[in-house]
């Protein structure tokens, strides 16, 4: 019998992460988090810079798995910014297939043309599909395909990561 895999402290995780990102922020830089958990984390970490805004990027629209998944968030795309010419930090939870980073490219050129795109995420489990790579993880954790890795946003604003079984396409 395998033994449980033991996951990392999301919120010794987000520190790293924040630490990491120090060298990426500049005035002229603007946060977008993927919904949900890259959402949860832009808006932690706008609390913690004293951030006018951050963005929140739904790709449900732009998943090639939508005939599939359905509208499983509600959430809307909202950029306080202008795209055009913007400087973007993406942020999200879990770095896999790829697939989410696609959609998320997607959304954001729907509402115009950056300058430039870098992603950061929390955790990156390896397994791509597409040629994406964070230009900052706080941690690499590989797991078995059929596990799926989600951070969980507790009642009292803290996170924690949590495990299930993938559910088959």
């Amino acid at each position: 019998m395998a033994s449980p895999i033991q996951l990392p402290d999301a919120e010794a995780l987000y520190s790293t992460l924040r630490e990491k990102l120090l060298p990426l922020r500049q005035p002229h830089t603007q946060i977008a988090g993927i919904t949900s958990g890259g959402a949860w984390l832009a808006q932690r970490l706008q609390r913690d810079w004293s951030l006018p805004a951050v963005g929140t990027i739904s790709t449900t629209l732009h998943r090639d798995d939508f005939a599939h998944r359905g509208l499983s968030h509600a959430a809307q795309t909202t950029l306080p910014f202008e795209v055009d010419g913007a400087h973007i930090l993406l942020i999200d939870d879990v770095l896999y297939t790829g697939r989410t980073i696609r959609a998320a490219l997607n959304e954001i050129f729907d509402f115009g043309r950056p300058a430039s795109v870098q992603l950061a995420v929390l955790v990156d489990r390896g397994g791509r599909q597409l040629p994406i790579e964070a230009a900052v993880a706080a941690t690499r954790l590989h797991l078995p395909e059929n596990q799926s890795l989600a951070l969980r946003k507790n009642e009292d604003d803290t996170f924690s990561l949590a495990l299930r079984p993938t559910s088959p396409a």
